[in-house]
């Protein structure tokens, strides 16, 4: 499916056809492509890139697609791999992470650092954090077939 060009955001790289690919949903999902591309909430004079999930409804675009700026589409990256490292060693905890120490790393960004964590102000933290272990181990094969073609790339690039 094309990827809208009339919109505010203005796509300049894009993955169309995006929904063979959607992880679990491939075949059955509303994510039609993603784009990289002139954020629509760009001022005269000031122009950022994003990051787009094009969600299409069947009849029209969807309102829920979804927009981030690029260095916050690598923070979130960066909380994946953070944990996903965490919870290779979760076992070792009764409720898969110490209810002493919830900080996962603090990663070092511009000057100060991003905190992951155990998120303990959640009053089902012990049967949700079970769900998500469960999720990532479901999805361990998706998820790692895009961790690997991701380092691959980001180590052709010199990282």
């Amino acid at each position: 499916m094309k990827i809208p060009t009339t919109l505010k955001h203005k796509p300049v790289v894009v993955a169309e056809n995006y929904e063979k690919v959607d992880g679990r949903m491939a075949g059955n999902t509303d994510a039609k492509g993603l784009s990289l591309g002139l954020a629509q909430w760009n001022d005269r004079g000031k122009v950022d890139i994003s990051a787009k999930v094009w969600r299409y409804t069947g009849e029209k675009w969807s309102r829920q697609s979804e927009e981030l700026p690029l260095h916050r589409v690598l923070d979130l990256s960066i909380l994946i791999c953070r944990s996903l490292e965490h919870f290779r060693e979760a076992y070792r905890y009764e409720h898969l992470y110490d209810p002493q120490q919830p900080v996962i790393d603090r990663v070092g960004l511009q000057g100060d650092a991003m905190t992951v964590e155990v998120c303990t102000d959640n009053e089902r933290i012990n049967e949700d954090i079970k769900l998500f272990n469960q999720a990532l181990s479901d999805d361990d094969e998706l998820i790692g077939e895009r961790l690997r073609t991701l380092s691959k790339i980001l180590k052709d690039m010199g990282y």
